[in-house]
């Protein structure tokens, strides 16, 4: 395997990591194992903290490939509580409000979802990653700072209730959808819809593309699965000139 040239790998994001721990920790264990102090590394897809599954990691010149990779069908699977909303729409921040939930049934909840399929508009959730005048949305949230996102066009192919627990009020459902989709966001719209609350209580990314959550890597193997492998040499020192234009380029992943 060539990691500077480019190699693309596929992890189970485990439960509280964020995707950048998960990249610092791969490329920390690569530069180990080629004796480098820098190399490229990226992800193509962003999870959250609390949502656990296939997270793509590019490397060297691979990393050209992320967008790419990030316009890739995915698919979840996702629990949600209704009754209540938390700011974040996930477990994240507390419960901030409740609502009644007597009138939700399996047969009202199969009827909301549908009016989901196809191409719907997504306003994203303010603790997301989107920029607003250059500036992460989170990070200005967590600022108590007011944040105003725009709506987007995205798709949900597919959504299918999985199981309906009408005495926990918590639905967990299948979402196939393109690229952009906040789940967290879609729980909140679909317990608006049913004129109630809901929020996000797990959430796990099934599949990427064609990849599914059962080929990929667990954090923990990825030491001794990269003591297997076959690395081709490490590139030879570059001259001072060629240094400086790799350093430019590592700052600015």
């Amino acid at each position: 395997m060539n990691f500077a040239e480019g190699e693309i790998l596929y992890f189970d994001k485990p439960y509280r990591w964020t995707s950048f721990n998960l990249v610092a920790c791969v490329r920390n264990q690569l530069c180990r194992r080629l004796g480098v102090k820098k190399l490229k590394v990226g992800h193509a897809g962003t999870l959250d903290p609390l949502a656990t599954g296939v997270l793509t990691i590019c490397t060297g010149k691979a990393t050209k490939r992320i967008d790419e990779l990030q316009a890739h069908t995915k698919e979840y699977v996702a629990t949600l509580q209704f009754g209540a909303t938390t700011p974040s729409y996930d477990l994240e921040k507390p419960v901030d409000a409740t609502f009644p939930t007597e009138h939700i049934n399996r047969g009202l909840l199969l009827q909301t979802l549908e009016t989901f399929r196809g191409h719907i508009e997504q306003v994203p959730p303010t603790f997301s990653a989107c920029k607003v005048n250059g500036k992460r949305a989170y990070e200005l949230a967590r600022k108590g700072k007011d944040v105003e996102l725009k709506p987007k066009v995205l798709v949900i192919d597919e959504i299918e209730l999985l199981q309906f627990d009408a005495q926990q009020m918590q639905a967990t459902l299948r979402i196939v959808c393109s690229k952009g989709t906040y789940i967290r966001a879609l729980a909140r719209d679909i317990g608006l819809a049913l004129h109630s609350g809901a929020h996000l209580i797990a959430l796990r990314r099934t599949r990427v593309g064609n990849v599914r959550v059962e080929d990929c890597m667990q954090v923990d193997d990825f030491p001794a699965w990269l003591d297997a492998q076959s690395l081709s040499p490490s590139p030879a020192p570059k001259g001072r000139e060629e240094q400086d234009s790799t350093k430019k380029l590592i700052a600015n992943p």
